[in-house]
Order: structure tokens, then C-alpha cells, then sequence
């Protein structure tokens, strides 16, 4: 079972409202009656560019300029720059061509090129790199080829002049599972030399000829960016911003730990939006809460694609989180800040937003800082963007009121500016010299290009500079990524990590701590224990020293033990440094317990509960023997489940934070199936018991979409998947037929709402 409006890039739930065109803005208020509303916005014309930019509305002393439109771009949904200041864009061309999806499975998405080749600003030329793809989700740079995503694979191909050469499988279940709208996308180089992404618990590597693959903790939906110092940010469709508070290659060596303090955070838990048109074409849009009396989104139902700007370009924005919301036709702005390694955020403004568009159109699916410092936006520019899976009577009813199905061949690429400025995209020069230096540069963009092309070449001449530029006190930013650098290069040593330790700021220590592993080995880690012991009473970097203990125990054990429970003594109460230690303690989680309430039997300690925690997981995880019977017995079922109800209540049904609850041991699960039934075939909305808890928004998203609207599960799917719901796991109950699904839908006939918890228990 899936959440309400579930969607991978655009998260998109919508059916949308339009615009005339030429139309001036007009901004309903409050109050305003909904028959009026939808009045003014009873057509969706389709806009050219500059028409729809005239549609926008902004921040003062801004300019919104148009960088690439169809023909030259149709249905962009991510991008990437290289070193000449290339646009690399991912086309979506099959997704949805009408509400039921015909055609989706044709192979007719690409990975384009774009050059401004008269340095105007406005791409110019467009070369096709790759085609013939079915629905591609991310692109990214490496070494002398392009890691391309098309579901289920992973793919690297190397780059002939532009042209794709030898292809390499690098993982052929990327994106195995889920829908389109619930698969892995991003790919995003991190600062510490791994590529991540959203939707997923995989990282990669390219080393040498071979590829790494490792566990990292599971992140969000669609989208995923960095700030300056190597943390992540990431959404769901309903939450406005998340993140990490530690550097993302910490933790996931403990399979049996979930949601892991510091990691996954509610970043900015604001999550009001503030349309300046009426938005009534989103998937629960009949709902009192989802608009509010001028038909206008109310909160977040299709957060996607953010980033953080990383330049000063735009003065006053540098470090702001910026977040796409596409079935509301806006761009949000948050405010960051950080408190010892804590990161929290605020929405910049109140009643108004950064970007917002009186065209329904325009869909904004990703966001970037360009290497010339502007802010660019990936709009889709579709009516439908809510995959069929889960798109309901009443948003068909919208697509076909204002025929939103048509058209499906544009695509638009914008850029914000200061006003009356026109920058040119560089070009990078790529000589060692001038790629070191490149790392002193004000923008994030050229930082991280310039690092992994040293890395990329494995350019060992560009050693003696970079450890120049650590020594460099003015630019700690260029230091932190010299340092990175260094580590990319295999060529980072202990003196190096120990002069920064001794000398410089709390905030390098910490990136050095979090590069040891590069270093350490059996001869050096007697040293490396003396060290850590001059660091380890500072609780800005404790969480990074203890999520450290895997590595150093590794190597030897007797010092990792003595480290271990040193760690615990000074900071179980801490949640995010207990999270690491519990992250060291994959196999042995009982005895570690045990000891712990030797020592201490308070029952509050956050060592403790986050142990027990866990210990409750392995307990449903030892079902797996079940499982496997049960997926062979119910294989219509289990298709279903694998599909759309693992992506958000996790595929062991313990649920994911910030997503959905349980269905492990679930009363609704494995109590009155007739319940159960109406659940999946209409959905549920607000708060909901679980295991004596109450989920409800912000925790999780507070509605889950029903899926009895879909053409693509029959009444015996529908059946399979509640009854192998309903035995997996330690769930004991009895099966459900056909005959009892269809038998809901005849008594349930012609609602669309979904049902609240109250009404199913009254």
C-alpha cells in the first residue's frame, strides 16, 4: 500500500486548471468563492515560454530567463553540467501519454546534450547521446563515460566524442520493484566520492574497472542534493524538506537498524504552500483539507527535485534550500541554519513564495545551481503528471474536463538571474593547475566538477597542490574539498588527518574524521586510538569518532571494544551518538543490551530504547523462510506488494519513517478484513492507530491512496495481495476472495473519498 499521492519526480497528483493566454496574474484571496475560481481557470492553454515566464510571479531583483524550450527539449526531468558547460538532460518522453498509461513500456527516451554555442545564455544546439530509452530517471558523470538509470538497470557507457561506446551493467536491480513513480533516481556524486541516490539504500563507486557497491541508509523520493559540506537533502511528495546532519557514507553497516538519528531529519517541518491560482486538479482535491475555500493546495502534495544554492550570484540566497512543488505551479524557499551538527530550517516567507505561476502547465520537476551561479528549473511542462497506479475518478474527471492529456511534446529549461544581468555558462580549463585552483571558487557546482575530474583522472601530479591548499587558512571550503580530493586519489595520509586535528576549526576536524577509514590500517591504528582520545570529549565530533568503531574493530577488536564502551559510558543518553554505536553492534544487539542495563538500568537511556528497537526488527526479519513460501503461494499478491505498498511501508512491513506505519502485526491488517478492504480500495486519511501508537502528519504522510480505481489490478489481485498481507510477517489471519473485494465495491459504490479511521470504527 502506497501513500496518498505518491510520486516519484513530481510526486505528481494532479489534474489540473489553467490559465488564458496573455492572461495578467491575478491572485484569488481568501475566501474567494471556488465556482469563481474555477470560472477563471476553466481552460489549460498551452503557453509558449516567454508567454509562460509573463505568468510568474517572483522575488524583487530577480529575472526569470528562458535557457531551452521544445523543440530543442521535450519532457525534461533532471540534469547534469560537465566541464564545458554542457547541459546533460534526462527526456521522459513515454511517461503517461493518457490516463491509463498506453505506451508507457515504448522506447522513446533519451539523453540529450545541450550547448549555448553563442554564449548567449539560450541553448542553441542539441545533440542526442542516447536514445531508444524506456522512461530513464537520472544521469551522471563519470570519468571518460555516463551512468544512465533506465528501470530496472544500471548502466555505464563510455562517451566516444558524444557518441555512446561500450556499455557496462553495473547493477541490474537499481531500480528492481516499485512503480515509475517509486524507483531510484539521482545519482548524485557526493562530496566524499560515492554516488547517491533518492528512493534508494545504495551507494557507488567506480574503482579502477570495477564498480563498489555498498548499503547507505534509505533516503527519499525524487530528488536529492548537497550543501557545502557533503550533507544530503531530500524529500517525499508531502514533506517540504529532509536531510542528514552527518556526512552520508556514516552508519548502514547495521542492517537490522532503521531510521537512524541524525540521518533522514525533518529538516524545514513546515509544509504550507501558497499558490497564486486555483489548484483543483490534484489527486484528492474533493478532500475539505487538501485546498483550501479559493480551491488553492494547502500543504505540499508533490515536493521534488530540491537543491541547495551553492553560489553568491544571487546575493541573500547563498546556503537557501530550495524545494519544487509542481502540482501547486511553484518554488518554495527555506531558510537553513545549524546548531552544533543539528541542521533546521524555516520557510523564507509567510503567504507567498520564492516562484510561483498562474500557469498550470508549468511543472517544476528539478532544481540546480549552475556553474555560472544561477538558479535553474527543470519544468516538465505536462497536464498529466499522476501516474495511473494511483489516479483517481475524480482527477480523470479534471484531465478530461480541460483536456490536459495533450500535448506531450514540451519542455522548458529556465534560469533566475539578478536582474538585467545575462552570465555565460563557463567553460572550465582542465589542466591540473587550474583545476586545484577551481576548488577556491565561490560556486559549489565548479568545486565539485573540479574535484572529480582530478579524481576522475586519478591525477596523482595534483598531490604537492592540494596539500598545499589545505595548509591555506582564508578558504575552508577549498580545504574541505582538497581534502576529499586527496581521498579520491587514495592519497590522504595520517599526518595530514592528524595536522587538522591538532589545529584547525571543529567543523574540518569533522570532515577528517569522517575520511580515516581512507587511512587506517593495523600499523597505524595504535596512533590513530591516542588521537582519537584528544577528540573524543568534544560531542560535535563524538558521533563521527563512534560511527568510526565498525572500521576500527575491523581491524582490531580488542581496541574497538575498549572504544565501544568508553562511547557508551559518556553518551547513551545522546540519540545521535547511541545511533552510532548501535550501528557497530550488527549480530551481538541482545548482548549489547544486557550489558547496557548492567550498567545502567535506566529505561530512558537512548542506547537502550534505540536496542530494543532493533531487536524487534530482527525479530520480524527471521520470517523470512515465510516469506519466500508465501511469495511463491500468492505471486499475484506479492507483484502488487512489491509494487506499490513496499516503496512506503518497507519491504520487511515495519513501515518507513516519515511514509507510512506498519503493516507488520497491524490491527487493520490482520483484524476485519472488510476494513481492510475498503482501505485498499479507497484509502485512508488522517490520523491511525497502529500497535497502540497514533501515525499522523507530519510524522508520516497523512493520507494513503486506494487503488481501487486502477486499471491495473483486477479483483484477484487485489485479493492475492490482502491475503498474503495478511499472513506475512507474524500476521496470522484469514484469507480474502474476489468475492469479498467485489463485494466492498458494490456497497462502497461511487465513493471517492477516502475513508478516515473514525468511519471504520464507528
Amino acid at each position: 500500500m502506497s501513500r496518498l499521492q505518491s510520486i516519484s519526480f513530481t510526486a505528481l497528483l494532479f489534474g489540473l486548471v489553467a490559465c488564458e493566454q496573455g492572461k495578467k496574474n491575478t491572485a484569488h484571496q481568501p475566501g474567494q468563492d471556488s465556482i469563481a475560481a474555477r470560472k477563471e481557470f476553466a481552460t489549460s492553454p498551452v503557453l509558449d515560454a516567454q508567454t509562460a515566464i509573463k505568468h510568474m510571479q517572483y522575488d524583487e531583483g530577480l529575472e526569470v530567463q528562458l535557457v531551452a524550450s521544445e523543440p530543442l527539449i521535450v519532457a525534461p526531468v533532471i540534469s547534469t553540467f560537465d566541464e564545458k558547460g554542457r547541459m546533460w538532460v534526462v527526456e521522459m518522453t513515454g511517461f503517461m501519454p493518457d490516463t491509463v498509461g498506453t505506451g508507457e513500456e515504448q522506447p522513446n527516451g533519451k539523453i540529450v546534450i545541450l550547448e549555448d554555442t553563442d554564449k548567449n545564455g539560450v541553448m542553441d544546439k542539441r545533440t542526442v547521446f542516447l536514445d531508444s530509452l524506456v522512461l530513464p530517471r537520472a544521469v551522471c558523470l563519470v570519468e571518460n563515460g555516463v551512468l544512465v538509470a533506465t528501470p530496472p538497470q544500471l548502466w555505464y557507457i563510455e562517451n566516444n566524442n558524444d557518441k555512446p561506446g561500450k556499455r557496462t551493467l553495473v547493477d541490474d536491480q537499481y531500480a528492481a520493484g516499485g512503480n515509475v513513480e517509486h524507483q531510484p533516481n539521482g545519482l548524485l556524486r557526493g562530496m566524499d566520492n560515492w554516488i547517491y541516490n533518492a528512493k534508494s539504500d545504495k551507494r557507488y563507486r567506480k574503482q579502477g574497472n570495477k564498480w563498489l557497491k555498498e548499503n547507505t541508509h534509505f533516503r527519499g523520493q525524487w530528488g536529492i542534493a548537497q550543501d557545502n559540506y557533503g550533507r544530503l537533502y531530500y524529500n517525499n511528495n508531502s514533506e517540504n524538506l529532509l536531510g542528514d546532519y552527518f556526512s552520508p557514507g556514516l552508519g548502514a553497516n547495521n542492517s537490522h537498524q532503521q531510521n537512524a538519528a541524525g540521518f533522514d531529519q525533518r529538516i524545514v517541518p513546515d509544509n504550507r504552500t501558497y499558490p497564486i491560482r486555483a489548484t483543483p486538479g490534484v489527486n484528492r482535491g474533493y478532500q475539505k483539507t487538501t485546498l483550501n475555500d479559493s480551491l488553492r493546495l494547502v500543504s505540499f502534495t508533490a515536493a521534488c527535485g530540491p537543491t541547495i544554492y551553492r553560489d553568491q550570484l544571487l546575493k541573500g540566497y547563498e546556503g537557501n534550500a530550495f524545494v519544487a512543488e509542481p502540482s501547486a505551479n511553484l518554488i518554495k524557499r527555506n531558510i537553513l541554519s545549524d546548531s552544533s551538527y543539528v541542521v533546521r530550517g524555516v520557510q523564507a516567507y509567510q503567504g507567498k513564495e520564492f516562484l510561483a505561476s498562474t500557469d498550470e502547465r508549468f511543472r517544476p520537476v528539478a532544481l540546480q545551481t549552475g556553474p555560472e551561479g544561477a538558479l535553474y528549473i527543470i519544468d516538465m511542462y505536462r497536464g498529466i503528471l499522476q501516474h495511473k497506479t494511483y489516479l483517481t475518478p475524480y482527477l480523470k474527471n479534471e484531465i478530461k474536463m480541460r483536456n490536459l492529456t495533450l500535448p506531450l511534446n514540451c519542455g522548458r529549461i529556465y534560469r533566475i538571474v539578478p536582474k538585467g544581468t545575462h552570465p555565460v555558462l563557463p567553460v572550465m580549463e582542465t589542466s591540473t593547475a587550474s583545476l586545484v585552483e577551481y576548488l577556491k571558487n565561490a560556486n559549489g557546482t565548479i568545486r565539485d566538477k573540479a574535484q572529480q575530474l582530478l579524481v576522475d583522472r586519478a591525477d596523482k601530479s595534483a598531490v604537492p597542490a592540494l596539500l598545499g591548499l589545505l595548509e591555506q587558512q582564508e578558504n575552508q571550503l577549498a580545504r574541505i574539498h582538497a581534502l576529499w580530493t586527496l581521498e579520491g586519489l587514495h592519497s590522504l595520509s595520517l599526518p595530514v588527518l592528524e595536522k587538522i586535528w591538532q589545529k584547525d576549526n571543529a567543523e574540518l576536524k569533522q570532515q577528517a574524521l569522517t575520511a580515516l577509514p581512507a587511512v587506517m590500517n593495523g600499523s597505524n591504528i595504535n596512533v590513530i586510538i591516542l588521537d582519537l582520545d584528544t577528540l573524543i570529549n568534544n560531542s560535535y565530533l563524538a558521533p563521527v569518532i563512534a560511527y568510526q568503531l565498525p572500521a576500527i574493530t575491523k581491524i582490531n577488536k580488542s581496541i574497538g571494544q575498549a572504544l565501544e564502551e568508553r562511547m557508551i559510558k559518556a553518551y547513551a543518553p545522546n540519540r545521535y551518538i547511541s545511533a552510532a554505536i548501535v550501528n557497530n553492534a550488527s549480530g551481538r544487539e541482545e548482548a549489547l543490551l544486557k550489558q547496557v542495563i548492567g550498567w545502567n538500568p535506566d529505561t530512558t537511556l537512548a542506547l537502550r530504547r534505540q536496542l530494543q528497537t532493533v531487536l524487534k526488527h530482527m525479530d520480524t526479519q527471521a520470517d523470512a523462510k515465510k516469506m519466500d513460501k508465501l511469495r511463491e503461494t500468492y505471486p499475484l499478491g506479492y507483484k502488487v506488494f512489491n509494487t506499490v505498498c513496499q516503496t512506503c511501508h518497507g519491504k520487511s512491513g515495519e513501515g518507513i519513517a516519515a511514509m507510512a506505519p506498519p503493516l507488520n502485526e497491524s490491527n487493520w491488517v490482520t483484524g476485519d478484513k472488510k476494513k481492510l478492504i475498503s482501505i485498499v480500495l479507497f484509502g485512508l486519511t488522517g490520523p491511525v492507530e497502529v500497535h497502540g501508537k497514533v501515525y499522523k502528519a507530519p510524522e508520516i504522510n497523512g493520507d494513503m491512496p486506494g487503488i481501487g480505481a486502477s486499471d491495473e489490478f483486477s479483483d484477484v489481485d487485489i485479493a492475492q495481495l490482502l491475503t498474503f498481507l495478511r499472513s506475512a510477517w507474524k500476521n496470522n489471519a484469514g484469507k480474502v476472495a474476489p468475492a469479498d473485494v467485489q463485494q466492498i465495491r458494490k456497497q462502497y459504490n461511487g465513493r471517492q473519498k477516502p475513508f478516515t479511521a473514525a468511519e471504520l470504527t464507528n
